[in-house]
């Protein structure tokens, strides 16, 4: 796994799941140790910087920007991989749990956009406090945990559960990415 790709033979690995789960962590470490880029979680980016809560409207305007930081580090991908901490599907997970709807924009691009393998992060990492976390009580995380899975079993693209300390996970996820690389 060498040199740069271009963008249709970029394979992208989705780390989902719910809050708290270290998909970010993850994300950042495989993007490490398989020598390319990853896309941050923009919605963390752009609620840091609201004065208020996020609203509705908001959740548009983070896919459309999660849309955007995803195509542009397509563009420094190397390996042939890209690691996306999150993709639309967690949009939709809110936008539906919080507001009983999701825009259909959302819905296009979630129909639209392809992955190639998804890693779906368990919830038996603790629980950490960050003020944009809002469900920390078990009941609750084990709801968001059986969404995310009835997505990926759902979705028609390869995914592989990881579990285990920070350390289990990133050699798990490692082993998944270079077979699923290999069986391309």
């Amino acid at each position: 796994m060498a040199g740069n790709s271009s963008k249709a033979c970029i394979r992208k690995i989705v780390i989902t799941g719910p809050e708290s789960t270290g998909k970010s962590t993850l994300s950042q470490a495989l993007a490490e140790q398989l020598d390319t880029v990853w896309v941050a979680e923009y919605a963390r980016e752009y609620i840091g910087k609201l004065d208020r809560p996020y609203q509705e409207e908001d959740l548009l305007k983070i896919a459309k920007g999660q849309i955007a930081a995803e195509e542009a580090q397509l563009l420094h991908a190397r390996n042939g991989l890209l690691i996306c901490d999150t993709d639309l599907y967690v949009i939709k997970v809110w936008s539906e749990h919080r507001y009983n709807n999701c825009h259909a924009y959302i819905l296009e691009e979630i129909a639209t956009r392809k992955y190639d393998h998804y890693l779906l992060c368990s919830i038996d990492l603790p629980w950490e406090y960050d003020p944009q976390r809002e469900y920390p009580e078990l009941a609750e995380r084990e709801y968001f945990f059986n969404i995310y899975q009835d997505i990926v079993q759902q979705s028609g693209v390869p995914w592989t559960l990881i579990s285990g300390n920070p350390e289990e996970r990133l050699h798990k996820s490692i082993e998944t990415i270079k077979k699923a690389t290999l069986n391309s």
